[in-house]
């Protein structure tokens, strides 16, 4: 008898770039939230970069025109677009450098909880046993502490920057993915694809990085994308309660904590940070709803 031949088991392949740019210009334009959200958030992000030569004063001077004769601040026109706040501050000017803080936090915190997320998910996922209970157990402790709470805590040790609070978020936000990225690996790494590379005699820092990861890239960017919006959302709460961003450096929560306090004398102060902020954390959730869409066309339908 003929032995039987063993055919190799080819791993199936992602979705190639220019195949994923072609079907998100159709998407897009069929997807009026969508389309509006990206706008917002590139309009948002130029805001931000360029913020130094669109601001028209200073957000950090109090001006001595910016209150009125009884120490009020000066509602919204003139040089002031958007009026001042109760130090004599330009709104607009502290509203785009506020733009840049929420931004940057978000990002970067973000970026670093997905490099850390990813990372943890991966090695849990893959190697099981052991590794995955000890790795199961940390996600489960940290996770069992409400958001808020645990990064007040954490800051008032550290104390409050713009880099604490990045590192704040992200050594909790990393939690969320990697319990994501893990469930995935679980189900990868059965695969007839991955195991066959196994037989070779593939190492598993090969096989997780040429062989798992990109099957996990699309995961990866729309919990990314949905990440930044719980970021900033976390950053303007902090701030809000006085421990993140310190003084006097422009954050949209700081001037929503300014606002609380004036509104009914000054509304603008309430009103102009806290509609950025609900632009924003809308834009990036709806990007995200369409990234999910377009890299995984079955989602729409499970919903």
């Amino acid at each position: 008898m003929t032995a039987p031949i063993e055919v190799p088991v080819a791993e199936p392949a992602p979705p190639t770039g220019g195949h994923l740019l072609r079907k998100a210009a159709r998407g897009l334009l069929d997807d009026i939230p969508a389309l509006v959200s990206i706008v917002v958030l590139v309009l948002l992000a130029l805001a931000a970069l360029l913020a130094p030569a669109l601001a028209p004063h200073d957000p950090l001077r109090t001006y001595a025109e910016g209150l009125t004769d009884q120490g009020a601040p000066v509602s919204p026109g003139g040089s002031f677009l958007l009026g001042t706040d109760p130090n004599g501050r330009d709104v607009l000017s502290r509203l785009l450098y506020g733009a840049r803080v929420s931004l940057t936090i978000g990002i970067l915190a973000n970026g670093l909880a997905t490099i850390i997320g990813v990372a943890v998910g991966i090695t849990a996922g893959y190697f099981g046993g052991l590794v995955d209970t000890v790795i199961s157990r940390i996600t489960d402790v940290i996770m069992s502490f409400p958001i808020l709470l645990f990064c007040v805590a954490l800051i008032t040790v550290t104390g409050p920057s713009q880099r604490n609070v990045v590192l704040v978020i992200a050594l909790i936000y990393w939690t969320y993915l990697a319990r994501i990225i893990r469930g995935m690996v679980l189900s990868l790494r059965e695969r007839e694809f991955v195991t066959a590379t196994r037989t070779l005699g593939v190492s598993n820092v090969r096989i997780m990085l040429r062989h798992i990861l990109p099957h996990l890239v699309p995961a990866i960017i729309v919990y990314a994308t949905l990440g930044v919006a719980s970021s900033i959302l976390i950053e303007s709460s902090l701030s809000f309660i006085g421990v993140g961003v310190p003084v006097p450096e422009a954050s949209w929560g700081q001037m929503i904590d300014d606002g609380r306090k004036y509104y009914e004398v000054a509304p603008w102060l309430l009103f102009a940070p806290g509609l950025c902020l609900i632009v924003t954390v809308l834009a990036f959730n709806l990007a995200g709803d369409w990234l999910r869409d377009l890299l995984d066309p079955t989602a729409q339908e499970r919903r």
